[in-house]
């Protein structure tokens, strides 16, 4: 900073230093100010370029993470879906075994045999029905064909899960329909084997339960971990790119104290070259 001499009129030298210290001021004043008024310590790229960089790309991963929770949620209510499909079908299948174990006996007459072949094939028609009608947006979940279907559970593009439900869990397809279990109630004998099948049956779709509720408690965990990591993402982001209000609010009252001591300091400055007046009286 240049020292003026006050003996020299023409060129203000302490008026120019106080007026470039009251412009100085002013506009670290207005940077507080829009600091306060926004709540952001960047507010536009020059600011801080490499922070602003820094945070747009946190502010972008938060973001697809949130989107993941969604995705996750979503497939576990897919999966849920079909849970509740399939445990329906096994209670049939529970109801078919009591059913096929009752004409397993020889104590039963033909009219009671019929009896039990018209349930179950009640029964073998709702558990297509059911097959039929489990399904997500028009995507059908337990027939088999919902195979290797990738659920997006981050916001990278390798943050994926594939997920299948191969068997087809009709009545033919668990191998249930009425060619292996309502024809073959006419005796003790065949009725035993109509027991094998639904045995077999009762353990596919056990096996199938298993492995969705694996999946789904896999996912709770996944569900947890993407929020952990969209908090922490957050407050990164909030590190750089956020205003400390506290401290934006002090400093400022300093610079409001300065811009009114370096305004004062300006008028003086200006008043000061008339004291060369006194020479000429």
């Amino acid at each position: 900073m240049a020292i003026g001499d006050s003996t020299r009129v023409n060129t203000n030298i302490a008026a120019f230093n106080a007026l470039n210290s009251l412009k100085n001021v002013n506009r670290n004043l207005e940077i507080s100010q829009l600091r306060l008024a926004t709540g952001l310590r960047i507010n536009e790229v020059a600011d801080d370029p490499a922070g602003f960089t820094i945070s747009k790309r946190l502010d972008a991963r938060a973001r697809g993470l949130a989107v993941a929770i969604n995705n996750v949620g979503t497939a576990k209510n897919v999966l849920s879906i079909a849970e509740g499909g399939l445990l329906n079908i096994q209670n049939i299948l529970i109801t078919m075994k009591e059913k096929v174990t009752q004409a397993a006996s020889d104590t039963l007459g033909t009219a009671e045999r019929d009896a039990i072949k018209t349930e179950i094939d009640q029964l073998t028609a709702e558990i297509n029905d059911i097959v039929s009608e489990t399904t997500f947006n028009d995507i059908a979940l337990i027939d088999g064909t919902y195979q290797n279907k990738s659920y997006q559970t981050g916001e990278d593009t390798t943050n994926t899960m594939i997920f299948s439900i191969s068997d087809n869990n009709s009545a033919t397809g668990l191998g249930v329909d009425s060619s292996v279990v309502s024809t073959k109630l006419t005796s003790a004998a065949d009725a035993s084997g109509a027991l094998a099948a639904v045995d077999t049956a009762i353990g596919t779709i056990a096996d199938t339960l298993q492995n969705i509720g694996a999946t789904i408690a896999r996912m709770t965990f996944k569900e947890s971990t993407l929020r952990i990591s969209v908090t922490n993402t957050q407050s990164t982001k909030s590190r750089i790119l956020d205003a400390d209000i506290a401290n934006e609010q002090l400093s400022s009252t300093r610079l409001q104290i300065l811009q009114q001591t370096a305004t004062a300091q300006l008028a003086q400055a200006n008043v000061a070259p008339q004291n060369v007046l006194a020479l000429f009286q």
